[in-house]
C-alpha cells in the first residue's frame, strides 16, 4: 500500500487552497538546523505530554481525583504535538501549507495554554506548570519558524 496518496488526501483537507503548493527542499544549513531544533522542541513537548498523562494516571490510581479538565488537557497536549509533528514532517517535504500551519499553531497554542494557566482554580499547580513549559517550547518553535532563513525557504505562492 502506498502511503503518499492517502497523505495527499489528508493534506488537501488540512492544506486548503494551498495544498498543492510545494517548494524545493532547502540546502541552507540554517534551515536544516532550525528543523532539527523544532523536532527536538516538539519531542520535548510530546514527552512533557506523556509525563503529564503518567502523573495523572498515577494520581488517579493512588486515589486522587484528578478531574475531567486535567484529563482533557493531557489528551489535548498529546493531540496538539502529534498534529504539529505531522505538519513538521510535511513541511520538511516542502509543503507550503504545512509550514504555514506549523507557524500559525505554534503562535496560537502558547497563547491558549497561558490563558488557561492564568484562570485561577481551573488546573492544579502541576498542570499549570506543564502548560507554561508547553507554551515555552512552542514559543521556541515559533521563533525558529520566524527566522529569515526558514521564511525564505518557503516563499509565498503566487495568486
Amino acid at each position: 500500500m502506498q502511503l503518499e496518496p492517502a497523505l495527499r488526501r489528508l493534506d488537501r483537507l488540512a492544506g486548503g487552497r494551498q495544498a498543492d503548493h510545494r517548494v524545493p527542499a532547502s540546502d541552507d544549513p540554517r534551515v536544516r538546523r532550525a528543523f532539527r531544533a523544532i523536532t527536538l522542541l516538539l519531542a520535548a513537548g510530546f514527552l512533557l505530554g506523556v509525563a503529564t498523562v503518567v502523573v495523572a494516571a498515577v494520581m488517579t490510581i493512588g486515589g486522587d481525583d484528578v478531574g475531567f479538565a486535567v484529563w482533557m488537557r493531557c489528551l489535548v497536549v498529546l493531540g496538539i504535538t502529534t498534529t504539529l509533528f505531522y505538519f513538521l514532517w510535511r513541511a520538511r517535504a516542502g509543503w507550503y501549507w504545512a509550514f504555514r500551519r506549523l507557524q500559525l499553531f505554534s503562535r496560537i497554542f502558547p497563547v491558549v495554554a497561558l490563558v488557561l494557566a492564568a484562570i485561577p482554580g481551573l488546573y492544579p499547580f502541576w498542570v499549570v506548570t506543564e502548560q507554561i513549559l508547553f507554551a515555552i517550547l512552542l514559543i521556541g518553535v515559533s521563533d525558529y519558524l520566524q527566522s529569515d532563513a526558514v521564511r525564505a525557504a518557503f516563499p509565498k505562492p503566487g495568486r
